[in-house]
């Protein structure tokens, strides 16, 4: 038998086929990008404590990167002076579907002041409930023109997913659809894990047939047994600490480690963030191949 491995091995590697690196079995981290968030996890938080003092807890946690805008009434400049203080950066903003379609150049012109790479769209103007195909060729069409306009920004564009995409359409979904007709040149994604699995999705399937058309993640996990629709909706108590929930974490994390994907934003809707993202945080650090 060893004397067939030799010969093998080395076909594999004359016809470029990857060995299975040794690292994958000794024990190295799974997870091994800077640990991103979110913002809107904290949107109960901020009203109390204020953005000096909440940048100064997602600090001490360990995080480096942001998803978020400018906050309210204060000014770009003043809000990247706290981000330096802290060593935090934005490599992620959002945006609306409307703001997309009026005035993409504005978009860019805000996601270039902030010093970010990415600009996310998170929703796409529908009835809850009931999207359908004219809502997906719209977006299709909304996504390629402003897409081109972010591209000729040096910026990159994400949709990013919601579930409710995942009605069945032909032999597929309308997320196919979108995904296919959408121009890869203009238009990348971003996966939010919870939000693919509760529209009856599965990441780690979706990240290996679309490939790098994915760009980030949303690191979420929903509660065990929670029902599923095709709303993007569900309670804020289902979405539970890493790992505790129903979405197979590692598999998801290996399938984007694959891809090379930098950026895994954790996003935590549940009432208590401030218990559950360090807990998120642990369970992340504690897997490994």
């Amino acid at each position: 038998m060893k004397n067939l491995l030799l010969p093998l091995f080395a076909l594999l590697i004359i016809l470029g086929v990857p060995a299975q690196s040794s690292a994958q079995e000794s024990g190295e981290p799974l997870y091994t990008t800077e640990f991103g968030v979110q913002m809107y996890t904290f949107r109960n938080v901020l009203p109390e404590k204020g953005w000096a003092e909440t940048l100064d807890i997602i600090a001490d946690m360990g995080i480096k990167y942001l998803e978020s805008g400018v906050p309210q009434g204060m000014d770009v400049e003043e809000f990247k002076k706290m981000l330096s203080e802290r060593g935090l950066s934005v490599p992620s903003t959002g945006t609306g579907y409307q703001q997309l379609i009026d005035n993409p150049q504005g978009v860019a012109d805000r996601a270039k002041a902030l010093g970010a790479k990415y600009v996310m769209c998170a929703w796409i103007n529908h009835e809850v409930g009931n999207f359908n195909f004219l809502n997906a060729s719209e977006a299709v069409e909304v996504f390629n023109k402003a897409g081109k306009v972010l591209k000729e920004n040096g910026l990159t564009f994400m949709y990013h997913t919601h579930g409710y995409e995942l009605v069945p359409h032909k032999d597929g979904t309308l997320l196919d659809y979108i995904l296919e007709n959408t121009d890869p040149e203009y238009v990348s994604y971003q996966m939010d894990i919870l939000w693919i699995h509760f529209g009856g999705g599965n990441p780690e399937h979706l990240l290996k047939k679309y490939g790098d058309r994915w760009v980030s993640l949303h690191l979420k996990d929903l509660r065990k047994g929670t029902l599923k629709d095709h709303t993007g909706l569900t309670d804020i108590t289902n979405d539970v600490i890493l790992g505790t929930g129903e979405i197979n974490i590692p598999g998801v994390l290996k399938e984007a480690n694959k891809l090379g994907i930098e950026y895994m934003f954790l996003e935590d809707e549940s009432p208590n963030p401030l218990y559950q993202l360090p807990e998120s945080i642990k369970y992340l650090k504690s897997l490994t191949y």
